[in-house]
């Protein structure tokens, strides 16, 4: 029996023993898992200073440095994977709303975590967004609104003064990469309108001309001394099928009247007719239905080359050190989405000694043409 206590408390003894060596195991274990966290935020807060500087933000960029250990990663001067994000970016007049970007094999200038003097990324993909709310917000001046149109195309729309009313511009606008850091536009199929009156498109194409809203359509329907104005054009006349005679009969009679005006489709069939060359040669005819003469003369004064410029989109991203490219551009719901990808990157001083580079190069280049 004294034997069996014996060993049974030398057990015992040696279970408390290994519980120690655990518990001072995973409290060593923690605190290193604690160092390396604090010193991967201290470098993440680091880089983020870093890039602020490089790119002159506003507002400070969130950087998230992957994988663990991180200390191990510090050893070797290199992280393997860091998250990125960039809000309000300036490119021109407008802000980009965001920069996301998912780096690969960054290679640090300085010590790690303490004294981080710069960084080389070496392959970065991401995306930008140009928000449209930013956009209307910062491009207020001109009154132009942007929505989705379509895979690569904008809405626009606008406001714009012309002879004493406020005349809405609408247009599309197609999305295409000018250069590697750019985005821009070209607008076409514009349209001026009138509220409640018509609509003017310029141009030369099938769609241009001058056509009468649906309220314009449906006030003609109900007021004779209008609607016999209207069929009093000969033009107008023949484009409802109606013969010289049976169109005198449709002035001079109520029924006859009655009986074109009140057919199911008289108001959609007025929307479709292109008023403008009616106008041309008969401009009494515009103040019998009810619009201003002066509006329409001065609509059509608008060059269209100046019209378009003013809905155009043009925003370019800031100079980056490196090679970073936008790619494959498209038009979401909440605005405009473009690829971003890049390859040795610098920031900090690595930026800085990249640039003195480039500065020699070019010096060498020039004294070797002058020579």
């Amino acid at each position: 029996m004294p034997y069996l206590r014996a060993v049974r408390r030398r057990r015992r003894s040696r279970l408390r023993t290994s519980v120690k060596l655990a518990v001072v195991c995973c409290t060593l274990l923690a605190f290193l898992a604690v160092g390396d966290r604090w010193a991967a935020l201290y470098a993440e807060n680091k880089a983020a200073e870093k890039v602020q500087q490089s790119l002159r933000l506003h507002a400070r960029p969130e950087v998230h440095i992957n994988g663990f250990p991180f200390l191990t990663q510090v050893a070797r001067g290199r992280l393997d994977h860091v998250e990125a994000a960039v809000p309000d970016v300036p490119a021109g007049r407008v802000s980009v709303a965001q920069v996301r970007g998912d780096v690969r094999d960054v290679r640090i200038v300085g010590d790690l975590p303490s004294s981080v003097r710069g960084a080389v990324l070496g392959r970065m993909k991401g995306h930008v967004l140009l928000d449209f709310d930013d956009l209307d917000r910062e491009l207020g001046t001109s009154q132009v609104t942007f929505t989705a149109g379509g895979r690569h195309t904008v809405r626009a729309a606008g406001e714009l003064p012309v002879a004493g009313k406020e005349v809405k511009v609408r247009a599309r606008a197609h999305l295409q990469r000018t250069g590697d850091h750019g985005v821009g536009t070209t607008v076409d199929d514009m349209r001026l309108v009138v509220p409640g009156l018509f609509s003017f498109t310029p141009g030369t194409g099938k769609d241009a001309g001058l056509r009468l809203s649906r309220p314009l359509a449906q006030r003609l329907r109900h007021d004779a001394a209008a609607a016999r104005s209207l069929f009093g054009v000969r033009s107008v006349a023949e484009r409802f099928g109606l013969t010289p005679e049976r169109a005198r009969k449709v002035r001079h009679s109520e029924r006859e009247l009655h009986r074109v005006t009140g057919a199911p489709k008289f108001v959609d069939r007025v929307m479709r007719l292109n008023m403008l060359d009616v106008v041309v040669e008969h401009p009494w005819l515009l103040k019998r239905i009810g619009v201003d003469p002066a509006l329409v003369e001065a609509l059509k004064r608008i060059e269209e080359p100046k019209l378009a410029d003013k809905l155009a989109l043009h925003v370019s991203l800031p100079k980056m050190p490196g090679d970073v490219r936008l790619r494959r551009i498209s038009v979401a719901k909440e605005g405009i989405r473009a690829e971003l990808t890049g390859v040795d990157i610098p920031f900090g001083s690595a930026a800085a000694k990249g640039e003195k580079a480039a500065a020699r190069h070019a010096a060498r280049r020039t004294a070797a043409g002058n020579g």
